[in-house]
């Protein structure tokens, strides 16, 4: 488990280790640069939701060492990608190389976690109130007999929740904002107008 994780302007991923870590005696005792690995990594909910895993993702390619750019007792090493594989809520799909350097993180990616959690400790009530915005998939309008709605996914382009039903059965809805929110401001007015459209 890398200590930590950054993607360079050529969409190559840079790991940070203990020196003495499998990983980075494997890459400093590799001559040819031909050491190839992956990184796996897998996407847990914030919050406790049946099914939290949201996704998992593979990159692959060359592994080398990047001497004296890590602290001591540490190394970096360069994950050179050659596939990356991402399987999560919205489909599985191969990204290309080019696409994986290319992408932007969302804006509210190092929010989300945060953002989520206050939703489902703070927010129950009118998440609950969405499933009014499901039509016939809604169970019943009556609050006792509602199912719980646990928030699962924030994007800049909406909220994703899970429906659990009394029977155990659960499905997820996904609520898009009317436009790209760019910052937390944003999403907070976003938020309003969808919990609005929810409580009429």
């Amino acid at each position: 488990m890398p200590l930590s994780r950054s993607v360079g302007p050529d969409g190559d991923l840079f790991l940070e280790f203990p020196a003495g870590s499998p990983a980075v005696r494997a890459a400093a005792h590799d001559r040819d640069d031909e050491l190839t690995a992956v990184l796996e990594i897998t996407d847990v909910a914030p919050v406790s939701v049946p099914h939290r895993i949201r996704g998992r993702a593979r990159v692959s390619g060359r592994l080398t060492t990047v001497p004296g750019m890590a602290g001591p007792g540490r190394m970096l090493l360069r994950l050179e990608t050659d596939e990356a594989y991402v399987d999560d809520l919205w489909g599985a799909q191969s990204v290309e190389p080019e696409e994986f350097r290319d992408a932007s993180a969302d804006p509210l990616v190092s929010h989300e976690a945060e953002l989520l959690q206050h939703l489902h400790a703070a927010h129950g009530e009118q998440l609950g109130d969405l499933s009014a915005l499901l039509g016939e998939r809604a169970a019943t309008g009556c609050s006792a007999h509602r199912p719980a709605v646990v928030p699962l996914a924030l994007d800049r382009l909406g909220l994703r929740v899970r429906v659990c039903e009394r029977d155990g059965r659960c499905y997820d809805a996904r609520f898009e904002f009317p436009e790209p929110v760019r910052d937390v401001t944003g999403l907070r007015h976003a938020m309003h107008t969808l919990f609005e459209a929810a409580a009429h």
